[in-house]
């Protein structure tokens, strides 16, 4: 029997549900709905129950057979019947066909997952219902009326999410793009929570109530954020030009995979580091550390997750514009987390669907003091070309940094020469463009042995002369 915290009184509180259609194994259902309840724990909500249904496609007003609908119903105190709807007859029968079943995985996590003791249904009052993908304005509508309480959808949560998470200007305005766009076909679907100003779940950032808010404002309001981020993005192109000179990696990943933890170890520098989805929503770019030759910057990007809206992806369009700016792109996982693979995926696919397949990239498996030595011995023989590290190790960090530099003297010329005195003022101009090994004097001028780029030399030779 599933019982509200005590600890977590006042808490809101959630059930979730997934619809598993043919094709999709109860691996990927589980690791989807477990992805959900973190996006949910992260939004603030206390999952109480998670319910599954396998159908060969959702059902079209209301994602869930009678049966189940019911049964969700019962976590929320609703009627589990939305009144003037009818049902084909070949979809009723297809209800009564549809295996049911428990999450089985879902069980083993640090919270209950779904139960078919009655008593459950009773012990729990949800406040708000989520779906593990997108729901249609009918099937919201629907829904809430069959449950009395808040229908959100994935979409929602996560927009809910960067919306609390959004602190720079930028992303204050991309968020509230995304969150209009997508609030423009539900305000008048929903009956649930009225003023969404106030405090229904999904109303951060907003700005208006569902009666203020109709199409015509929204598209005006949408014109008007647009045209805020015209200056915004003319001066990030302005300092990304500045940056050309200078080579710079991108940590790119999926959300939560310690892509902060790295940035905050090879620059030094204070950045968020949160064990939640979606703690950076801005973009960082800062020197590596300690400084060498060449000099290196390192960017810090949002973190990508399934299932994500294309429209909310272009919202951060910064972000994909720093990591396509990267001149190498340092793709990071979790290693401990079973689905990094399909995660890797995940991002391997937006960055290809924005032109970034052809930047040079390396993978790093992150988080492995998470791992046991057998899956530490299988994954060297599964990704033998990966960097294997610990953000929190000291020596794997250097050795990751090391790992950068060498990728970057790659191409460099290591060389000697004697820079008469005369031509000093040439010295001073080589150690901003080569990393000096060794200097000694003599009466001819200064013997100096360095390490530089072929288009530096050919510049210092062509001064010498």
């Amino acid at each position: 029997m599933i019982e509200q915290s005590n600890n977590n009184k006042g808490k809101k509180t959630a059930v979730l549900f997934s619809v598993q259609t043919y094709g999709v194994s109860d691996e990927e259902n589980d690791s989807s709905l477990l992805e959900l309840r973190r996006l949910a724990k992260t939004m603030g909500l206390e999952v109480v129950a998670t319910l599954t249904q396998r159908r060969s496609k959702p059902e079209t007003g209301t994602l869930l057979g009678a049966g189940k609908l019911k049964e969700l119903a019962g976590y929320t105190g609703g009627t589990g019947i939305v009144e003037g709807f009818s049902r084909k007859s070949e979809d009723e029968t297809s209800d009564d066909m549809d295996e049911d079943y428990p999450v089985g995985s879902l069980a083993e996590s640090d919270e209950e997952s779904s139960s078919d003791d009655p008593m459950a249904k009773n012990s729990v009052q949800a406040d708000v219902v989520v779906y593990d993908g997108e729901i249609s304005t009918k099937q919201l509508k629907n829904l809430e009326k069959a449950t009395g309480v808040e229908v959100l959808d994935r979409t929602g949560v996560i927009l809910e999410i960067f919306s609390r998470h959004a602190k720079s200007r930028e992303a204050l305005i991309q968020v509230e793009i995304a969150k209009l766009t997508y609030l423009a076909p539900r305000l008048r679907a929903s009956h649930i929570g009225g003023d969404r100003q106030g405090g229904g779940i999904g109303s951060k950032g907003a700005g208006e109530t569902s009666h203020e808010l109709d199409k015509r404002r929204i598209r005006d309001r949408i014109s008007e954020l647009k045209s805020s981020l015209v200056g915004i993005r003319e001066e990030q192109n302005r300092r990304r030009s500045r940056r050309k000179e200078n080579f710079q990696v991108s940590l790119v990943g999926y959300t939560n995979a310690g892509k902060s933890s790295l940035m905050r170890e090879l620059t030094g520098s204070d950045v968020l580091v949160e064990d939640k989805l979606f703690a950076t929503l801005d973009t960082r770019v800062k020197s590596l550390q300690p400084e060498a030759f060449p000099p290196v910057l390192v960017s810090d990007t949002v973190g990508f997750i399934k299932k994500l809206p294309h429209d909310l992806v272009a919202s951060f369009q910064s972000t994909l514009d720093e990591a396509l700016a990267a001149s190498l792109l340092l793709f990071t996982v979790d290693a401990s987390d079973p689905a990094f693979r399909s995660q890797l995926a995940v991002t391997q696919s937006v960055l290809k669907e924005i032109g970034g397949e052809k930047i040079p990239s390396r993978l790093i498996l992150n988080k492995i003091d998470k791992l046991t030595t057998g899956e530490l011995e299988e994954l060297h023989r599964e990704f033998p070309e990966a960097i294997f590290l610990s953000a929190h190790n000291p020596q794997d960090v250097a050795f990751l940094r090391k790992k950068i530099l060498q990728y970057f003297e790659s191409n460099m010329i290591e060389t000697t020469m004697v820079i008469p005195y005369d031509k000093g003022h040439l010295l001073g101009q080589l150690r901003t463009k080569a990393g000096i090994l060794n200097e000694s004097y003599d009466e001819t001028g200064t013997k100096v042995t360095f390490k530089t780029f072929p288009e530096t030399l050919t510049w210092l030779q062509k001064q010498m002369d």
